[in-house]
């Protein structure tokens, strides 16, 4: 029942992340929205499937796999942002 609960909050993070990506009108908002959000999103889905999963492989993969994406995913969003900060992106909204 526990995995089932995060890897649902996981999918509801996720969604909502998509939801910013659509909303915000600068790159640089979509951006954050997307890293922070889809992020954890993607890291309680792959622990509750570790939860849930028997095989100590399996929950191994799973730990791994959210392990690389924590260091991973914002980084390179990171990079993404600076550069099209860096090429001049038009700020909207100010």
């Amino acid at each position: 029942m526990t995995g089932q609960v995060l890897a649902l909050l996981g999918a509801t993070l996720t969604l909502l992340a998509a939801v910013g990506v659509v909303r915000f009108p600068e790159v640089l908002a979509r951006m954050h929205a997307l890293t922070k959000a889809s992020t954890l999103g993607v890291v309680l889905v792959l622990v509750g499937g570790a939860v849930t999963l028997d095989h100590p492989n399996d929950v191994t993969s799973l730990l791994l796999a959210a392990a690389l994406q924590v260091m991973t995913m914002p980084v390179g969003a990171n990079l993404l942002s600076r550069a099209t900060y860096r090429a001049g992106a038009e700020r909207t909204g100010e």
